[in-house]
């Protein structure tokens, strides 16, 4: 017997196989990071598409221009939101990222702290404790903005590939979808994987469909605590809370941090306000979000919480929006590879179950 064997061979061909697999995803994973949350934003707007489609008088059998009339309907109601909560936030957004690169040079001469102060009326003690402040900390500093740069940089490129990336992702993703099963699938095994994705397909469905659920709560209860207390802009500042529910850890900062912003410059009761919106905080990660992802993907609360925790812990913002459907996703395969030797699987039900979830 040759050293090493065929079996050998093949094993140790399949290990580093994986390893190759492994490394190409981890040079890779901004990426795949980008396509993953185009897949789920396709999903996402997928049924405003195909309601539009179905209510539609003309182009019904086309799906292009629902996808067009969609987008666009997002892009209008963002603007509207946008100019609601802050008008004229766009140019000086824009202002603040163009004069980021300049602003450390002007930090390190304390040309900042001399505007700072001659701007809010300081005298020259109080100008210069600030410029030794930002002497002492020039290093840190500079981190700081390198870090703000790198991360508006990533997030203005976010925005724009991947609304284009679900584009095709909803003109095309049956399409692609059947091209890849067929790739990776033979004759023999082409149902059993084409059942398993349309599973996988619902599943996905319902993961979209529990961040919606959350994202109304958010928008109904945050609206009615600033009505109540009261807050100027209550409906849209519900809006941008429940919208911002779609990202994670980051998000509810953002929108807290606006909400208490404004209510402090309205003079209004601001304390109550982030009181109450720590209360929704809380029942929110550790009662109504687990539950309602355990509902919609089959898993326990507590199983839902740890998987929060291990992606946010393993991958950061990312790690943590992706890893409830990435742990649903490997439910449904470990299921689908337990049961396949028990019994076969039903294919014409699996395929009903995704009819009835599309429509």
């Amino acid at each position: 017997m040759s050293f090493p064997d065929r079996r050998t061979v093949n094993v140790l061909l399949t290990i580093l196989l994986f390893v190759v697999v492994l490394a190409v995803a981890y040079v890779a994973r901004t990426v795949l990071v980008l396509f993953c949350f185009s897949i789920l934003f396709a999903y996402l707007i997928d049924p405003i598409v195909r309601f539009l489609q179905r209510h539609s008088l003309f182009f019904r059998n086309l799906r292009g221009p629902h996808v067009a009339e969609a987008y666009f309907a997002l892009l209008i109601a963002a603007a509207l939101l946008v100019h609601a909560l802050a008008p004229g936030s766009l140019r000086r957004t824009g202002r603040f990222l163009r004069e980021l690169p300049t602003l450390s040079d002007r930090v390190a001469t304390g040309e900042v702290a001399t505007e700072i102060g001659r701007n809010n009326g300081w005298n020259d003690d109080q100008t210069l404790r600030v410029k030794t402040f930002l002497a002492e900390h020039q290093a840190n500093i500079q981190k700081l903005l390198a870090a703000i740069s790198q991360f508006a940089t990533t997030m203005l490129g976010a925005v724009v590939v991947i609304p284009i990336l679900g584009i095709f992702f909803l003109s095309d993703g049956q399409r692609l979808a059947d091209s890849m099963i067929r790739l990776a699938a033979g004759k023999d095994n082409y149902q059993r994987i084409r059942s398993l994705a349309d599973e996988v397909n619902v599943m996905l469905q319902h993961y979209i469909r529990a961040k919606v659920t959350i994202g109304v709560l958010s928008l109904v209860y945050v609206s009615v605590v600033l009505l109540v207390l009261p807050v100027p802009h209550a409906v849209a500042l519900g809006l941008l809370a429940g919208t911002l529910e779609f990202i994670p850890i980051a998000g509810w900062m953002i929108a807290a941090a606006t909400i208490v912003g404004l209510a402090v410059l309205t003079h209004s009761h601001w304390i109550w306000i982030a009181v109450l919106l720590g209360i929704w905080r809380i029942l929110m990660d550790y009662g109504i979000a687990p539950r309602v992802f355990g509902r919609e993907l089959e898993l326990h609360p507590v199983v839902a919480i740890f998987t929060l925790m291990v992606g946010a812990a393993v991958g950061g913002l990312p790690g943590a929006y992706l890893s409830l459907p990435i742990a649903a996703i490997i439910r449904v395969v470990w299921t689908r590879l337990g049961h396949s030797s028990d019994q076969p699987i039903d294919s014409k039900a699996t395929l009903s179950l995704a009819s009835r979830a599309a429509n």
